[in-house]
Parts: C-alpha cells; structure tokens; sequence
C-alpha cells in the first residue's frame, strides 16, 4: 500500500495580496452612452459656437477619412476624424429628391462619438442638425478669412434649409447690407427672401456681389465667369458627392480655389470637374488659418471655397453637444 507523507502540508505564510482597487471609471462617461436626437443638438449648439468649433477644427485637423457609396435616388457616406481628445464616424444618406418624392429629409443619418484615448463609445446623436450647422459654420469661416474687404452683399442660390443656415452664419461674421435670393423654384426664392430679408431674384446674372453660396444638388454646373466680379468669394457648398457640379469648370480654372480638404475635393466637389481645364487648388482653408497662404495674391483675386464637409468638422461640433449635454 502507498505510504501517505508524514509530513501535513504547511500553509503558505504570505497573505494573498488583494485585488488592486478597481479603476473608476472617467466621470465624463457616467457608465452610459449618450443618445442625442435632432432637438438636443438645436438647444446645445447655437451656431455662434459652432462656427467658433469649426474654425478650431480647420485650425488643428489631421487627414480625415471617407466612404462613399452611391444608389440610384442618392448616396450614403461614412466620414471619420479625430479632432482633439475624441473620435468621430458620422453615417449620412443624402437623398436630395425625399422631400418633394417622399416628404421625408434630404439629410439623415447619424453620429458616433468616442473617447480617442480608451476607445469608450461617448454618444450617438442625430446627424440632421449637426450637419447643417458645421456646414455652414464653414463658410462662415471662409468668409471670415477669404472675403474682400468690406464685404456687405451677397447672393444665395438654393434657397432650402441649407440656404437659411448658411446666411445666418455668414451673417454672424460679414456686416452685409444686402442680400440676393435665387432659387429655380422662383416662389421658394419668394419665400426665403420674405422670411430672410432678402431680394428674391428670378435669374443667376452677373451682378455686384460679394459673396456668391451655392448650396444646391445641382448635377449641372451653372456659375459662370461673366457672374462674378473681380475679387468676389464664392463659397461652393453643394458639390458634395462626384455627380454634382455647380461652378463651371471655367470660373474654377481663372480663380484662386482654397478647399476644406484638397484631397477630398480632387476625389468631388468642383475641383474634382476642373482638373481638365487647369484648375488647381492653392491651400486648404486650414493653411490661411493658420498664416501658412494667404488668401488672396492681389484685390482682383477670385478666391472659391470648395466645401465637400470634413469629419473633422463633425468631430468637432459632436464633441461641443456632448460636453454640454454632459454638463447638464
């Protein structure tokens, strides 16, 4: 038979060391995910503030990415950015014919946000308003650093939502006495004019403007050089997909184009449709910012903005909705 051990087994006599302390948790995340809805982003974001984020964001950006896949009424689009300590992927269909077809959006999709240094999913938001408002936070920054001096007019074309939010922000930032309104549905230019104190006007014509926005789903590029004066601004906000056009490739070859994101705009945008003419792009807006370019080389200059929309941008306006929604 086997021999048990005499000798009884001693116990161990260093006491086990107790579990470290458990880590608590950053009290920005309060253990939940935020879900902000359209209205939230409205009563969190006013656009004075939103105008101030983009700009930090042009400011400081790194390469944003972009996803784009395209269907027979509109397009889907995935665009990613870090922008300070936060990370951003925003989902947007753009379905430009769902108001009249379906009475739905033109714009809808939604916002991610995470914590750029644990990876914690941060919020999910409503990206209708976000979107909106940063993009014409953008060409209220452009405006800021590309208009002429003394500039008081402009001219709107495409006169929907868009249009709104974009004259109100370049509003915030251009002291303008006066504002022109077209749109090809002359009622609705009717209508935005009444509502925006502005001066509806039934055709595009070379007139003495300022600014020029565009902000349509154009497939067809309709600004042409003979309607821009000599040192105008025209900020290009609707070419946000390879199919549309607004300004011809013409007027983009003989002016000084500054983009959002260069590489971005030789993929769509205006830019995209001027290659074959010359067109070039000098800086991206983040370079004036910055002191890097200057805007203009002589008074004469027309400078274009080609917006195409950066998730920086988003990044940047998300992560102001959040802090303050967290704030309470």
């Amino acid at each position: 038979p086997r021999i048990p051990n005499p000798e009884p087994r001693i116990p161990n006599p260093e006491p086990r060391t107790p579990n470290p302390e458990p880590r608590i948790p950053n009290p920005e995340s309060r253990d939940t995910m935020l879900v902000l809805s359209s209205a939230d982003v409205l009563r969190l974001l006013p656009l004075d503030d939103c105008i101030a984020a983009v700009e930090e964001a042009f400011r400081d950006h790194g390469q944003p990415g972009l996803l784009s896949a395209h269907v027979g009424r509109g397009a889907f689009h995935i665009k990613t950015a870090i922008a300070g300590r936060r990370f951003g992927a925003k989902a947007n269909a753009n379905f430009p014919s769902n108001p009249q077809e379906r009475g739905l959006p033109a714009i809808q999709g939604v916002m991610l946000l995470f914590d750029a240094d644990d990876g914690r999913p941060l919020a999910v938001l409503d990206s209708i308003e976000i979107t909106a408002l940063r993009t014409a936070a953008a060409t209220a920054v452009a405006a800021k650093y590309l208009a002429p001096k003394g500039a008081t007019t402009a001219t709107i074309v495409g006169c929907g939502k868009q249009g709104r939010v974009q004259l109100e922000a370049v509003r915030r930032v251009l002291p303008l006495r006066r504002v022109f309104a077209f749109d090809i549905e002359h009622e609705r230019a009717r209508y935005f004019a009444r509502e925006m104190d502005a001066t509806p006007v039934t055709t595009l014509e070379a007139r003495d403007t300022d600014v020029w926005i565009t902000c349509t789903p154009s497939r067809v590029p309709f600004l042409r050089r003979e309607h821009v004066r000599d040192g105008a601004l025209v900020a290009a906000v609707g070419a946000d997909n390879p199919s549309k056009s607004e300004i011809t490739p013409e007027l983009m070859a003989v002016s000084r184009v500054i983009t959002d994101v260069t590489a971005q705009c030789l993929e769509m945008g205006d830019l995209h449709h001027a290659l074959a003419v010359g067109a070039t792009a000098v800086a991206e807006l983040g370079d004036v910012i910055r002191g890097r370019c200057p805007a203009r080389q002589n008074e004469r200059d027309i400078v274009i903005f080609d917006s195409t929309g950066a998730g920086f941008q988003d990044t940047a306006a998300a992560s102001l909705v959040y802090d303050r929604a967290q704030a309470g």
